[in-house]
């Protein structure tokens, strides 16, 4: 018995070694498929990165030497009422370029999740300014913004109110970017909520009807909470890409009038590319990248304490 044992134990430690080995020469075949992804990724994403983190505490200056000057950047900004302007209409522009595109995507959502004649055109039709660049968005609208040529403002005289200044007028340019911006992306917020839809159970509903619940009851207690994960989804998407919102505005307004419409992104393009104060504006990129994570993080976090509730 205790030979037999032994035995058993021999072979259980050879098979265990066998199969470590075999790990291991797996794990040594795999790294030339690995390298040239990890070699893609440090180029593309790292390098960057830790690059824009050195000439962040640098002052450089195209046509000047690099000097080491810590935290100063990082302290100037802090100072830069110019900056903090910037970061406040970024903050004003992502709440309204968020809002109603989610608002009214949801209403989308619901009515195209509805049978009806002609469905498909209809949400074909919906989801065509989704394909279209932003910069041809940007441009079309512009020439509709024209406050002698563009049609809107043919539109509002046509019913007796007056014209408006659209984006030469500092009170209203930032709504009307917002406007251009829903328009282009409501689709996409509506695809992601419409998915949500499509995978909700029947049998909640049925019960509810049975109840006498309303269209609107059944909406608010049952579809909003079981479409939440995917509205959260969608706010995530959107809150990061009116965050980055940059060639629309610069297109439509550059900027202004003055500095009315200059967000983070238009600010930061200005010191690079314009003022070519490099070392302030990699310290602008990475005041940004930890605004747009911490918002993504407190969504996530809403999304996964909605999901386990």
């Amino acid at each position: 018995m205790t030979n037999g044992a032994a035995h058993m134990s021999t072979t259980t430690i050879q098979a265990a070694n066998t199969q470590g080995l075999r790990g291991r020469n797996y794990a040594r075949n795999y790294w030339p498929f690995l390298l040239p992804a990890g070699l893609v990724v440090f180029t593309v994403i790292v390098f960057p990165w830790i690059f824009t983190l050195y000439m962040s505490v640098h002052e450089w200056k195209i046509g000047s030497d690099l000097a080491y000057v810590g935290a100063t950047n990082y302290l100037h900004l802090l100072e830069d009422e110019r900056f903090l302007s910037s970061v406040v209409r970024t903050l004003y522009f992502t709440a309204l370029a968020v809002f109603f595109p989610v608002v009214i995507g949801i209403a989308a959502a619901v009515c195209f999740h509805r049978n009806f004649k002609g469905r498909g055109i209809a949400r074909t039709i919906f989801i065509m300014p989704m394909m279209a660049t932003p910069v041809a968005v940007a441009l079309v609208w512009t020439m509709m913004f024209h406050p002698q040529l563009g049609v809107l403002n043919y539109l509002l005289t046509s019913l007796g109110l007056p014209p408006s200044l659209w984006h030469t007028d500092p009170a209203t340019v930032i709504p009307t970017v917002v406007m251009v911006e829903t328009w282009q992306w409501t689709p996409l917020v509506m695809l992601i909520v419409l998915g949500g839809l499509a995978s909700l159970p029947i049998d909640p509903y049925e019960a509810a009807k049975i109840d006498g619940a309303s269209a609107w009851e059944m909406f608010r207690h049952i579809t909003l909470p079981l479409v939440w994960p995917h509205i959260i989804v969608a706010l995530v998407i959107r809150t990061i890409d009116a965050l980055k919102a940059f060639d629309l505005i610069f297109v439509i307004s550059g900027g202004g009038p003055g500095t009315s419409s200059e967000t983070m992104n238009i600010f930061l393009y200005l010191q690079a590319f314009s003022f070519y104060n490099l070392g302030y504006a990699s310290a602008v990129v990475v005041i940004f990248f930890i605004i747009i994570l911490l918002i993504s993080l407190v969504l996530f976090g809403a999304r996964q304490q909605k999901q386990w509730q």
